[in-house]
């Protein structure tokens, strides 16, 4: 049975590349993460949580799936740091595949595509997005559509947006009961423009939600206790919102979901995070959370609980554990070393990615180049780190081990003469 519906699947995906349109939904984004059979719940009602800072843009929450469970789970809205300026959100959404709801992952890029009509609120009103706008290298918040303490962001404004968040709730586009809108002519030509999928940011937020029971549709019936968070990941705290509405969740009795052929790059970004599960389910908390699919995988060796990195620019910095006393002198300059060795990768390959960004950028290359160069990049950082990860591992192996100080011998027994 799964055979045959990932035959089908893969004829559907066929037609979503062709740019045909089933039922009604053009697909402006072509990267699928995952085939179900029926619908996700409402969105959830809930309040914003204050942004942290500039430069931070507000991604609504969604209802992503878990193949392994056969359920939805909840991924909390979040505000999450722009990767460049004058880069924009473009959400992700369920459509109707014509024998299946599939999903399409989001991207930033510097305008907003199509994400299937959905009124996710908060400046997404299903077409565009009206929370904010960049001007030269500065994001300016829209009051009227954003929870914004003046005293941490300054750059604001005004602008009156029609707030339909709390009557139309649909979460898909096409099928029985969602959205009947399509994608505008310019809402695909942005898929097709430069753009980039989910920062580290937020595969590691969607791994994080993928691990918390709380958060399937099934525990909490359509009305998860953490609906957004200040920050991606961080489920505890002030900054976590509870829904205030759900949305009824009804799955059929046998419920089932396919995975759709992911692109090596988008998937595994976004909606199999397992932690290393990148599954995980802590964080993805099962050792076999994939970590989303969507991104989410299974306890899978590649996934290992590590963050997908989409760029260069995303790697942390490595640095040598801090010195124990009595430590290995040798030892600990091993790893200083290599922590070296690692940044000085870092950094030549980011400025080779940039000079190939800028080299694509000035000739006008084609969308289907640029978009080439980006998975390529995605691969080469993945690669990089994975690398230093079995280098750091190596070291460890190593590392010599502390030996007991010498027993003292007691004062009450005198060696024999």
């Amino acid at each position: 049975m799964r055979f045959a519906n990932a035959i089908r699947l893969l004829a559907i995906l066929a037609l979503l590349v062709g740019g045909l349109a089933l039922s009604g939904t053009a697909p402006a984004q072509v990267a699928v993460e995952f085939s179900v059979g029926f619908a996700p719940p409402e969105l959830p009602v809930y309040e914003q949580p204050l942004c942290p800072g500039e430069g931070y843009i507000w991604t609504p929450g969604y209802w992503a799936w878990d193949d392994d469970d056969q359920d939805y789970y909840w991924v909390p809205g979040t505000w999450v740091l722009a990767p460049q300026a004058g880069y924009l959100w473009t959400p992700g959404y369920w459509g109707w595949g014509g024998e299946a709801y599939v999903f399409h992952v989001g991207y930033w890029g510097p305008v907003v595509g199509f994400y299937g009509g959905i009124d996710y609120g908060w400046g997404y009103t299903g077409r565009g997005y009206y929370g904010g706008r960049w001007d030269h290298d500065h994001f300016y918040y829209n009051r009227e559509v954003n929870h914004i303490d003046e005293r941490v962001v300054r750059n604001v404004y005004n602008v009156h947006v029609e707030n339909n968040v709390n009557i139309t709730r649909v979460s898909y586009n096409g099928g029985h009961g969602g959205v009947n809108v399509r994608a505008t002519t310019q809402e695909e030509a942005a898929a097709r423009e430069r753009h980039i999928g989910p920062v580290g940011a937020q595969n590691q937020h969607l791994q994080a939600a993928r691990g918390n029971r709380e958060l399937r549709a099934s525990e909490n019936h359509g009305k998860p206790p953490i609906a957004a968070t200040a920050r991606p990941a961080a489920f505890s705290g002030g900054g976590v919102v509870a829904a205030k509405t759900g949305g009824n969740y009804h799955p059929p009795a046998s419920r089932g979901g396919n995975t759709a052929n992911r692109p090596a790059n988008e998937s595994r970004a976004v909606n199999e995070n397992r932690p290393a599960n990148e599954n995980n389910r802590p964080a993805d908390n099962r050792a076999s959370n994939n970590a989303n699919r969507p991104p989410s995988a299974g306890n899978r060796p590649e996934t290992n609980n590590r963050p997908t990195y989409s760029h260069s620019t995303e790697l942390p910095k490595h640095s040598a554990p801090q010195a124990e006393a009595n430590s290995n002198q040798k030892y600990q300059q091993q790893q200083e070393k290599l922590a070296q060795k690692q940044n000085q990768e870092h950094t030549k390959l980011q400025q080779r990615q940039q000079q190939e960004h800028q080299r694509v950028t000035q000739q006008k290359a084609p969308p289907q180049r640029q978009q080439q160069m980006e998975q390529r990049h995605q691969q080469q950082t993945q690669q990089l780190e994975q690398k230093h990860e079995q280098q750091q591992q190596k070291v460890q192996h190593a590392a010599p081990k502390q030996q007991a100080p010498p027993r003292q011998q007691s004062q009450d027994k005198k060696p024999p003469h």
